[in-house]
C-alpha cells in the first residue's frame, strides 16, 4: 500500500504518520506539504517526516499528478485550517480548501487511486439546536472554512464510484498534544493558559457546545477509512457522544487538573453562533473497532505533559507561532509569503 498524505506537516499529520508507520511498517508513506508550519516543532523526539519514505514540498494549488504515481490512497489534510485564518484569507481558503482540493481529487481518480480520505469537519453544522446533529440533518456553515468543507464534500460525492472510494470524515474539534501542537484550539488554549498564568478566560458566555476529538483518535479514524469497504461514498461524524461539551465545562475540567487555576466567564459576551452538539451513531456502527479511546482527562494530561517536556512558558503564546494565523502573518511581514499565501 502506498499512501499520500497531503498537509502532513501540520497539527494532525505527525501523529498520523507515526500511527500508520507503526501499523503498516512495510507500506510506503509519502508526504506533500508547502511547509508553512514545518518549523513549528513541539517535540524533543525525531523529526516527524523521518518516518516517511518520501517528503514532497509544494503548494497544493500547483499539485502535480506525477506525485500520485502508484498511490493506493490519498489522505487529504491540506487546508487553511480554522476560522480565524479562513476569515482573514477568504479567497485563499476557497482556492485551497475547495478549488485546489477538488482538483487533487479529480487527479487522484484519473491516476487510479482507489481511496480518497477527506478531513472534513463538524463545523458545517454551525448554529444548531440542542438536538444532536446527524449526517442527514441540514447543514448550516457559518464561516468560509466551514463552507469550503461542505462544498468539497459535494464535489467528492459526484466523483465517488466503484473504483474510487471516498470517505469524508467530519471530525469534531481537534485537541491534544502533537509534534506540531496548535494552541488556537479551545482545549489546547485553556491548558496553555492554565500552565502559564493559572488563569483561564472564556471569551464567550461559556454556553456554546463543541464536540471534541484527540489527534490520536483522529489517526484511528483515518486508519479505518483506509481499510473500509462497502459504500462508495461515506460522510460521517467522527467523535464520541460523551465528548459533546459546553465550553465552560472544558475550562473547569482543565482547572481541576492544574492547581490554583481560576476560570472567568464573560457573561456579557454576545452569543457565539457556532454552537452544536453532534450524534456519532453512524461512525459507531461503521467503525466499531476504531472508536475514540482517549478521554478528556487523557487529552488534558497529554497536553500538560507534552508542553512541560518542551519547557513551554510563554505567557504571550497567543501572539506566538503556536497560533497558526500568527505564523502566516509573520511570514508575510518578513516577506516570505505574499497576501495570497504564495511563497516568494
Amino acid at each position: 500500500m502506498k499512501v499520500l498524505i497531503t498537509g502532513n506537516m501540520g497539527y494532525v499529520g505527525p501523529g498520523l504518520i507515526k500511527h500508520l508507520r507503526n501499523l503498516f511498517p512495510y507500506s510506503e508513506l509519502v508526504g506533500y506539504d508547502i511547509g508553512y508550519f514545518a518549523h513549528c516543532l513541539t517535540t524533543n523526539d525525531v523529526l516527524p517526516e523521518t518516518r516517511l519514505d518520501i517528503q514532497h514540498f509544494g503548494d497544493i494549488r500547483d499539485f502535480d499528478i506525477k506525485v500520485l504515481k502508484d498511490v493506493t490512497a490519498v489522505v487529504h489534510l491540506a487546508a487553511i485550517s480554522n476560522d480565524p485564518m479562513g476569515n482573514s484569507y477568504q479567497k485563499v481558503t476557497t482556492d485551497i480548501n475547495l478549488k485546489a482540493s477538488a482538483k487533487v481529487a479529480r487527479q487522484a481518480k484519473v491516476a487510479g487511486v482507489k481511496k480518497f480520505i477527506f478531513a472534513s469537519s463538524c463545523s458545517m453544522y454551525g448554529s444548531a439546536s440542542l438536538a444532536e446533529k446527524t449526517e442527514t440533518d441540514d447543514l448550516n456553515p457559518l464561516t468560509t472554512y466551514a463552507k469550503s468543507k461542505v462544498a468539497l464534500e459535494e464535489v467528492l460525492q459526484t466523483l465517488a464510484d466503484d473504483e474510487f472510494e471516498v470517505t469524508a470524515l467530519r471530525f469534531s474539534t481537534a485537541c491534544g498534544m502533537s509534534d506540531r501542537v496548535r494552541l488556537d484550539l479551545v482545549l489546547n488554549d485553556f491548558v496553555a493558559s492554565a500552565l502559564t498564568s493559572r488563569k483561564i478566560t472564556v471569551l464567550s458566555d461559556g454556553t456554546p457546545w463543541r464536540p471534541l476529538i484527540d489527534t490520536k483518535d483522529m489517526a484511528r479514524a483515518i486508519e479505518w477509512a483506509l481499510q473500509r469497504g462497502g459504500e462508495k461514498f461515506v460522510a460521517c461524524n467522527v467523535g464520541s457522544s460523551e465528548w459533546n461539551y459546553q465550553v465552560v465545562e472544558l475550562a473547569e475540567a482543565v482547572a481541576r487538573k492544574i492547581p490554583k487555576t481560576s476560570v472567568s466567564i464573560n457573561k456579557d459576551a454576545p452569543a457565539d453562533k457556532r454552537s452544536y452538539r453532534v450524534n456519532f451513531d453512524l461512525f459507531k456502527k461503521l467503525a466499531p473497532n476504531h472508536q475514540p479511546q482517549i478521554s478528556l482527562k487523557d487529552s488534558i494530561n497529554g497536553l500538560i505533559s507534552g508542553l512541560t517536556q518542551i519547557g513551554f512558558r510563554q505567557d504571550d503564546f497567543r501572539t506566538s507561532e503556536y497560533m497558526r494565523l500568527k505564523v502566516l502573518e509573520n511570514a508575510m511581514k518578513i516577506g516570505t509569503l505574499d497576501y495570497e499565501l504564495r511563497k516568494k
